[in-house]
């Protein structure tokens, strides 16, 4: 806790968007957004026979149906104009489908023939880095964590983007020396496009290499943006910077008035060992070309630890950041918001305990320029500071057609001016959507740590548009996890439940009686038929049996393991093929493969694919962002759900878009 924190602050600290004289209708420009294929994919049906599921696109005309063909041969008599999945009863493992679109009773496109996935997943090889060993004299090897994924060669299908952690990454609370962070670029075939080493002086651990791989600018490819330091090499084999360079502390140690880290002292002080960390040396923010991984264009990133020099002092940097030792000071946010409207930038951020700082980045015809920047510590800003989660959000919140970003208990205009502050202080968990639908626009639910002096709130409701407290549980310590997702068809919106309370509350704030909470709080995917969310827990995928109060299994992958820790979550769940269902993504513990699994079960609800909803598809832009949290699209997505509107969108070669191709 910062000084500046370490009273306590009203709980609904509020800029209003009226007040702030912000526009609350707009008419929404359309999103750049992919190009993408059908995405066509088959597995074994979970009722028998083959699955053929496929992607109903934004840009896809009104009514457009659909023909499916096993190896030749038609096998509906009728265009499918319903659920963009078909089961084939008589399909087999050898069997290879396509999909023909179907407009104004022609076909009109033909999916690439797709094989069945016999196993009901893609085992997509991976290839571990070499492991090393620390100056200290420490041996590691490398474990495949977080990805994302993007469209980096243009064919319309996604490429895997995978983050591969040394085995002695550090939280910011510990000293020590780390490996350096490889990121790797996979073709869905295997096939390695490109490897980046950060190099020694960028530390690992889940609060310091957040990365966003995106189509920044228009061309149909997507980019990769990423903090960098000397010693960098691209995927060309390019050093960046000095090559030669060791910004790491061989040793020493500072005092610190955090405890988190630190070792008591005989006269009650507490000290922060220093081995390890980086205190000095320049940082940059680097965009790579996603197809080669070639560096592109580096900037010195915004904020730096200390305004004043590349190098200070732990007294410097306890000034700016309330400890000397590169804790707060380096836990690090990104995210991608369409901050105009129409066209991606980059967001990339530094601090949340205390100081907060954001930074919006543009990549366009060929240049990166810095948008706006956000600092806690600037005059008028004080409310802001001390908000952060470990990740944040990017949603349209005042219906201006414009991203805000989300920032925990806090959030930033899309012109960089802080919109509201609710002062309810760090928390570890969040989701933001339509989780309430008696309440317009979208709701923020969260958890809360510092709960001595936010007036004792674990858990809240906010309106996203105002910050304005719905509903709170309260809580007598740090509530460590929490989520809210439709699994009780029974009451409308999400239901929500963390980890202070033993209760499920619907979205409204009341407990379902008789009922305990869910034991899986980490992550949710949409797996079944239905419109309600499932739950994700370690190596399955469970549904709540509402009617008994308690979870049962749907899948249960073998031979794969979570990520992340603790926090339990996957290398990375989205729509990445077939229809709107999400697919999840586990590693193997041999750290030979990425298995993707996707859903065996049909469904009659058509909807285009969650990837052309913008604020679903930046989700997965931010979800790596360190403690990993599930997508929400813009709309409500649930039992007794509103048929959502079409989103409009502009892709490559569109016109109005650049990058023609």
């Amino acid at each position: 806790m910062t000084k500046q924190f370490k009273r306590r602050l009203p709980h609904a600290l509020l800029l209003s968007a009226a007040a702030l004289g912000l526009a609350t209708t707009a008419a929404a420009a359309p999103r750049w957004m992919e190009a993408l294929d059908r995405g066509a994919v088959a597995v074994p049906a979970a009722d028998g026979g083959v699955l053929v599921s496929w992607r109903l696109l934004a840009n896809d005309a009104p009514k457009t149906a659909f023909d499916v063909y096993r190896d030749g041969s038609k096998l509906n008599a009728q265009p499918l104009s319903g659920g963009t999945n078909f089961v084939d009863k008589d399909g087999t493992p050898q069997s290879t489908y396509t999909v023909k679109t179907r407009v104004d009773g022609k076909e009109t496109e033909t999916s690439a023939p797709v094989k069945v996935w016999a196993q009901g997943y893609l085992n997509l090889p991976i290839q571990q880095p070499e492991g090393g060993v620390t100056p200290s004299g420490e041996a590691y090897t490398y474990s495949a964590q977080e990805a994302s994924v993007a469209d980096l060669d243009g064919d319309g299908r996604y490429e895997i983007v995978l983050k591969w952690d040394p085995t002695n990454a550090k939280d910011n609370a510990f000293h020590g020396y780390t490996g350096p962070v490889i990121l790797d670029a996979y073709r869905l075939d295997g096939q390695r496009l490109w490897r980046i080493n950060l190099g020694k002086n960028i530390r690992a651990g889940a609060h310091y290499t957040q990365f966003q791989v995106y189509d920044y600018d228009g061309d149909g490819r997507a980019e990769l943006a990423v903090r960098t330091s000397d010693g960098t090499v691209d995927g060309t084999g390019r050093v960046l910077g000095d090559a030669n360079a060791d910004w790491r502390e061989a040793g020493g140690e500072v005092p610190s008035t955090d405890r988190t880290g630190g070792k008591p002292q005989p006269e009650g002080g507490f000290v922060a060992p220093l081995q390890g960390r980086i205190l000095k040396g320049p940082e940059f923010l680097t965009v790579f070309d996603g197809l080669t991984g070639k560096a592109l264009a580096s900037e010195p990133y915004w904020p730096g630890r200390d305004p004043r020099t590349d190098a200070p002092t732990a007294a410097q940097m306890k000034e700016v950041w309330d400890d000397g030792y590169a804790n707060r000071s380096d836990r690090f946010l990104a995210g991608t918001a369409y901050l105009d409207g129409e066209r991606p930038s980059i967001i990339m951020a530094r601090g949340y305990y205390g100081r907060t700082a954001l930074a919006a980045w543009d990549w366009r015809d060929g240049k990166l320029t810095r948008r706006w920047t956000f600092d806690s510590a600037e005059p008028g800003n004080a409310a802001f500071g001390g908000q952060g989660n470990h990740q944040l959000s990017v949603a349209d919140v005042d219906g201006d057609g414009r991203d805000e970003i989300i920032y925990g208990a806090m959030t930033v205009d899309d012109n960089g001016k802080g919109l509201w502050s609710a002062g309810l202080l760090h928390g570890d968990a969040m989701g933001v959507g339509d989780l309430d639908p008696a309440n317009p626009g979208l709701e923020k639910f969260g958890v809360h740590e510092v709960v001595r002096h936010n007036g004792g709130i674990g858990a809240a409701m906010l309106d996203a548009r105002t910050g304005k407290l719905l509903w709170s549980t309260p809580a007598t310590q740090d509530t460590g996890r929490g989520v809210a997702a439709d699994i009780d068809p029974r009451f409308p919106g999400a239901e929500a439940w963390a980890t202070n309370q033993d209760v499920l509350y619907t979205a409204q704030g009341q407990p379902i009686p008789g009922v305990k909470r869910p034991r899986e709080q980490s992550f949710l995917v949409w797996w079944d038929g239905d419109e309600l969310r499932e739950l994700f827990d370690r190596n399955r995928i469970n549904k709540w049996d509402w009617t008994a109060g308690k979870s049962t299994t749907l899948l249960e992958a073998s031979g794969v393991v979570h990520s992340n820790g603790t926090k339990n979550v996957p290398v990375v769940s989205a729509d990445l093929l077939g229809d709107w269902r999400e697919e999840v993504v586990w590693r193997t513990p041999d750290e030979k493969f990425l298995r993707i699994y996707t859903t065996p079960h049909a469904t009659e609800r058509r909807l285009v694919t969650l990837m052309h909803d913008a604020q679903y598809r930046v989700a997965i832009a931010w979800q790596n962002t360190a403690y990993n949290q599930p997508p929400y699209p813009s709309f409500q997505l649930g039992h007794g759900m509103k048929e959502p509107a079409v989103p409009q969108i502009v892709v490559p070669g569109a016109k109005g878009a650049a990058g023609k191709q």
